[in-house]
């Protein structure tokens, strides 16, 4: 090579460095990941040809042709499975044509016969179901949207093309049409030629063949892609949340639950991606559309589509008493009884929803299953079936850039891929290597095992996965079921009191609990010393759940008036209350000489921090936090203070004392202050609960005052 084209080749490589260097990438974009989308795009064209579609067609297409969103990829996947953009452009103007031309829109249908008739022939896209007329021996076809049935139909298509005979597939049919003078009751109508735009079978091994060519995260890229996200737009974490909403689709008889922000699109794989799964939007419906008609002796949605989403379950009602019990009957078994039958189903059950305000907000007022409706808000026995909770406030807003320009499968291929796969199971995956901790009940292990085989099958459906990975999917699943037990223990005390679930390995016997991350934080009773005249009390409020309560007392130069805010025209509280004040001016000279009821105003703020109603049981605790402000001296960190006392001081035992130091517990105390008169409750306490706390016992109101603020 000689100096002048040495030369020539230097400008060339500026020039491009150049035009590389005016590339703008966003903070998450790299060339790596540019390279790799390509690479995955190239692999999956070479591994997957005709099952794969560019999914930013789709959008283009699907927003002038009101057409399904898999007979629309399937066609594409014929026309545009390539990566040449000349090619891909013609091949949707095909596409275009096809639909303008033949898809059958239910209104224009008699338009559609008429021209039928008059040509002779006419080609229409509908979707074909099959079924064997016994009593004539023949097959007959009956056209959706065209609305003709009792079509013959040669038995090729029945025996080539299963799916026409399973409730029907869309199809590209040549229709001839011939009127019979002799034969006036013979059908003029006649299937000249059908080709399936659905997948008419599916050769999973080709499937489970084809992931081998794939690492994990690459096919978790695939699996998101196709189902229309953008997977470098998520961390590892949000790919996982996203994953899970699948589940349902690939095991029989699960149960999920989704509440989170709006516009995280928790109902959008149930809507959009399977022909084989139903929203039941606004969350109206009855007994014998869900379940069973006794009148017509059908089975209801659970027995005709995989997967029975509910949105908004803010909007949950059935027509029927019995509807809530038998949709709990259904999900604990799988199975229902109407009449006198008993039915069996395979449909999971999802249930995704709105919450309006902060969840450690709600965590610290109520639980996390608050937006369901009342009927099913505090039924422990309804959120137990539950066997995952996704936590939808992880997963981000969808904007514009959230939704892939890349390819994935052809929808109508993943969705069949799927439902093929509910027929195995995985729910032993993890035996070999762990085992499950002693906290776990029997719907805790079902739970985890379904989640278990679930997420193998989505992510490893080869069953070729090691150790690390399936401890990763484990800790996930036991996390999603532990969320549903926490909210259980708010809900229904001391019997769901085991949530600190935990696996253990097989070879070394070490024991890892998962925590759930969002309980982690935002602790009701905060530590260190508060400023003197400000309590916590934990107790029974007017809705009958535990909470707590929070007593801050001012202490001002005065005449001896005592003031309360925050009660309302509570009668008993009141009078709770002032049972205290009462006590202190009796007995003020038993605690301190110091204390003056006589030259100083006291006011009073009570709060309700759990949004439970209010408590008739302030009697001690308001004395605690009187004394506490009068002395000027500060109660003890991370104290809570349970038990009351009646007018004459007379100590008053605490009721459920078990469930009353579970909520100490998640409120964030570490010190309770409790009457010498609930020892004898001690033995319905765990003693895993009971070891969490620094417990000290009062013997009469003067000695719980001494030892509220630390006084020897």
């Amino acid at each position: 090579m000689d100096e002048r084209e040495i030369n020539d080749k230097e400008i060339e490589i500026e020039e491009f460095q150049d035009d590389f260097d005016e590339i703008e990438f966003s903070d998450e974009t790299s060339v790596e990941s540019i390279l790799s989308d390509n690479y995955l795009n190239d692999k999956l064209n070479e591994v997957f040809a005709g099952k794969i579609v560019r999914k930013d067609l789709t959008k283009k297409i699907k927003e002038g042709a009101n057409v399904p969103v898999y007979v629309l990829e399937y066609l594409l996947g014929m026309y545009c499975a390539t990566t040449d953009e000349e090619s891909i452009a013609d091949g949707v103007k095909t596409v275009k044509s096809i639909l303008t031309e033949n898809f059958v829109r239910p209104d224009e249908a008699q338009k559609i016969i008429s021209k039928l008739r008059e040509r002779g022939s006419y080609t229409v896209i509908d979707k074909v179901a099959v079924k064997l007329n016994f009593k004539q021996d023949i097959y007959e076809a009956e056209f959706s949207n065209l609305g003709i049935k009792n079509v013959p139909i040669s038995e090729k298509y029945a025996s080539d093309f299963e799916r026409l005979l399973c409730g029907g597939i869309w199809c590209i049919v040549q229709l001839e049409y011939f009127y019979d003078e002799a034969d006036k009751n013979r059908c003029p109508f006649i299937i000249r030629k059908l080709t399936p735009v659905q997948m008419p079978n599916l050769d999973l091994s080709e499937v489970l063949k084809g992931r081998e060519q794939f690492t994990k995260d690459e096919w978790i890229d695939v699996i998101l892609r196709s189902v229309g996200m953008e997977p470098s737009k998520f961390s590892k974490r949000v790919k996982l949340l996203l994953l899970a909403r699948m589940i349902p689709l690939v095991e029989n008889n699960f149960n999920l639950c989704e509440l989170g922000p709006r516009g995280t699109g928790k109902s959008h794989v149930y809507k959009e991606i399977s022909p084989n799964s139903i929203l039941v939007s606004g969350g109206q419906t009855t007994v014998a559309n869900l379940f069973y008609n006794m009148s017509n002796k059908t089975v209801g949605l659970v027995g005709m589509w995989d997967c029975v989403a509910f949105d908004e379950v803010a909007g949950i009602t059935f027509k029927d008493k019995d509807g809530i019990q038998i949709m709990k009957d259904y999900m604990a078994s799988g199975s229902f009884s109407r009449g006198k039958e008993e039915k069996n189903a395979s449909a999971s059950m999802v249930f995704v929803g709105n919450i309006n305000q902060n969840v450690d907000v709600l965590l610290k007022t109520s639980h996390l299953f608050d937006p369901f409706p009342e009927a099913m808000a505090y039924d422990s026995a309804f959120f137990d079936r539950m066997h995952c909770y996704i936590p939808g406030w992880e997963v981000p807003k969808y904007r514009p850039e959230f939704f892939t320009n890349d390819y994935g499968f052809i929808t109508d291929y993943l969705s069949e891929f799927l439902r093929e796969l509910r027929k195995s199971s995985y729910a032993d995956a993890f035996d070999r290597f762990f085992k499950l901790g002693n906290n776990l009940n029997q719907r805790d292990v079902i739970a985890v095992r379904k989640m278990v085989s679930g997420l193998i099958k989505l992510i490893y459906p080869n069953g070729k996965y090691e150790k690390a990975e399936v401890e990763e999917i484990l800790r996930f699943s036991l996390e999603s079921r532990r969320r549903v037990k926490e909210q259980l223990k708010k809900i229904g005390g001391m019997e769901f009191y085991d949530v600190n679930f935990s696996y253990i390995d097989n070879e070394s016997f070490g024991e890892e609990f998962v925590p759930v991350p969002e309980q982690g934080g935002g602790k009701l009773i905060p530590e260190g010393l508060h400023k003197p005249g400000q309590v916590y009390t934990v107790s029974r409020g007017k809705s009958g759940m535990i909470g707590v309560f929070k007593l801050e007392i001012e202490m001002v130069t005065g005449s001896g008036k005592f003031e309360r805010t925050g009660i309302g025209s509570d009668r008993e509280a009141k009078e709770s209350i002032d049972t205290a004040y009462r006590y202190l001016k009796a007995n003020s000279k038993n605690i301190s000489g110091t204390i003056s009821t006589a030259t100083k105003d006291y006011l009073m703020h009570f709060q309700d921090l759990n949004g439970i109603g209010i408590t008739n049981q302030l009697a001690l605790s308001a004395l605690v936090a009187l004394c506490s402000a009068a002395l000027h001296k500060p109660v003890i960190s991370s104290l809570a203070i349970i038990g009351s006392i009646s007018i004459g001081g007379s100590i008053i035992k605490v009721e459920e004392l078990a469930n009353v130091l579970q909520v100490c517990l998640d409120s964030g105390a570490k010190k309770v202050l409790l009457p010498i008169t609930s020892t004898v409750d001690m033995i319905t306490v765990p003693p895993e609960l009971m070891g969490k706390f620094s417990l000290i016992f009062y013997q009469s109101p003067e000695d719980a005052v001494f030892k509220a603020l630390g006084v020897e």
